[in-house]
């Protein structure tokens, strides 16, 4: 079984088009819908539901592309192993992190790939439930998300920091003289907060429901850039992880006022398949990890 065939097949389900997989493996629509037919030749049944256009997989596709995802992620971790051995290493590791998480991590990739130059990143904004599904399926090999909120199964952690909350809002608007702010308070002005889908979105009203308070934003966005640029040139006041202080300055005219009643924080950390063996690259990140006080450089 050749293992460009089963990079195909992944490519294929991955960009749900055989022209946009062909493109992203560097080969022509016919040497990859050519490919997919030898390896159907090869199992010997039909992989992928075809018309004019990619209509998913067949059962036994589902079946054939669970094991292809698992002997690449093999392969790939056999490949940064032997470079390991041979004297460094190298490759890609992915990671998807949450949003609220972005400004921690290149706290810890500036370090991993100053150690070991030969190794490249991709971080992606994700949301908890598809870095959970990136892991399952062999995307990802590691996420930075909440351990102790909706925790995710099948997976090995490692704690990094302590989310806490703010609110920022305008220096003249009524909670801008406070030192501290209640929920209870927070949820009487204007707000623009994260989407639904946002996993910090549920804590957010969650922490509001305890404090016997109703949010009701004027404005959701899934990015935490578009939520500060409203929160800066409009009327709203938002509720922010202190991380992201890390990342933003607090924009002219704003506050950052620390949020009370009840005073509450949420663990960030890594998380990696609950499987041996675990793949060398996420192991490197987890070592710098190690070393890193990121609640020490947060908080500054």
């Amino acid at each position: 079984m050749d293992l460009r065939h089963l990079h195909y097949l992944v490519a294929v389900v991955r960009a749900q088009h055989f022209g946009r997989a062909a493109r992203a493996c560097g080969v022509s629509q016919p040497t990859l819908s050519s490919g997919i037919r030898r390896l159907e030749s090869e199992v010997g049944f039909p992989i992928v539901r075809r018309s004019q256009r990619y209509e998913g997989l067949t059962p036994e596709g589902e079946k054939v592309l669970e094991w292809a995802r698992r002997i690449l992620a093999d392969v790939g971790g056999l490949d940064a192993e032997l470079d390991a051995m041979r004297g460094g290493l190298s490759g890609q590791l992915r990671i998807g992190a949450i949003p609220t998480s972005l400004p921690s991590v290149s706290l810890l990739t500036t370090r991993l790939t100053s150690g070991h130059p030969g190794i490249t990143v991709a971080v992606y904004s994700l949301n908890s439930r598809q870095i959970e599904r990136g892991l399952l399926e062999f995307e990802l090999e590691l996420g930075i998300t909440y351990l102790d909120s909706e925790p995710l199964t099948g997976v090995r952690t490692q704690a990094l920091y302590e989310e806490r909350y703010l609110l920022l809002t305008d220096a003249d608007g009524p909670l801008g003289a406070k030192r501290s702010v209640t929920w209870a308070e927070a949820a009487t002005v204007p707000l623009c907060l994260l989407t639904g889908d946002m996993q910090n979105r549920r804590i957010v009203d969650g922490i509001f429901h305890e404090a016997g308070a109703e949010p009701r934003p004027t404005v959701e966005t899934n990015s935490i850039s578009t939520l500060i640029a409203h929160v800066r040139d409009g009327p709203w006041s938002s509720v922010l992880s202190h991380a992201w202080l890390h990342a933003f300055d607090v924009p002219l005219g704003m506050r950052v006022i620390p949020l009370v009643a009840p005073s509450t924080a949420r663990t960030i950390g890594l998380v990696w398949p609950d499987r041996d063996p675990e793949s060398i690259l996420a192991r490197a990140l987890l070592e710098v990890a190690g070393d890193v006080d990121l609640e020490l450089a947060l908080s500054r």
